[in-house]
């Protein structure tokens, strides 16, 4: 009865044997050819190591780890500057591209200014015109033609940002006017250095001073 049974054991281990040994066939045969050649290099790469590792000691070895890490180490080392580089190079160009914009936005704002100031005269000539056909008889509509024409210039004006430059009474501001003389003011309360008359009127476009305020300031 054991007899029998051993024999019915071997049996067994005979058939799983053979099934084993059948799956591992057709699990080779299913693998992707990509797989094989894939598991082919890493085969070669495998046995190239161990042939340039043969016949070293461990000191011999030790070495080598050695020298691989700080060969690493270097690596990384070059990378972080590699990226540094990169990182700085951006925000270079960056910087560079911001000037360019800025560069350019000014010489647009320069051109428009040097263009307008052309005009700032014909503007002052218009209104002293208008201011001085009030106490003379001029044809209505000749005069309604004008401050059409006066206020147009105006429109453009204000249009680009300019603003006229008039005031008296206010501190004088070299950013703002061109002293033409200084005299003595009638009211005693008003100090120096005040605007007290303009004898042509100035403009600014934005915070740009395209053309200074001619005026009179008190002593």
């Amino acid at each position: 009865m054991q007899l029998s049974t051993s024999k019915e054991t071997r049996q067994c281990l005979t058939l799983e044997l053979v099934y084993m040994s059948e799956s591992n066939e057709k699990i080779t045969d299913d693998q992707s050819v990509d797989e094989q050649e894939q598991q082919t290099t890493d085969n070669e790469q495998r046995s190239d190591l161990n042939a340039q590792f043969d016949g070293l000691d461990n000191e011999e070895l030790r070495e080598l780890l050695v020298a691989r890490e700080q060969k690493v180490e270097e690596l990384q080392s070059e990378l972080t500057d590699a990226k540094d580089a990169r990182l700085r190079a951006r925000a270079e160009l960056e910087n560079y591209r911001k000037r360019v914009q800025r560069e350019r936005s000014q010489v647009r704002e320069m051109a428009k200014a040097d263009a307008l100031r052309d005009f700032l005269d014909v503007n002052d000539d218009l209104r002293r015109t208008l201011k001085a056909a009030e106490d003379l008889e001029v044809n209505d509509t000749f005069m309604d033609g004008v401050l059409l024409v006066a206020n147009k210039f105006e429109d453009v004006l204000g249009k680009h940002g300019v603003k006229r430059i008039d005031e008296v009474g206010v501190p004088f501001d070299v950013d703002l006017h061109d002293a033409m003389m200084r005299q003595k003011p009638q009211d005693e309360d008003v100090g120096s250095d005040v605007v007290l008359d303009v004898i042509e009127n100035g403009y600014r476009m934005g915070d740009r001073t395209i053309r200074h305020a001619k005026v009179i300031v008190s002593e």
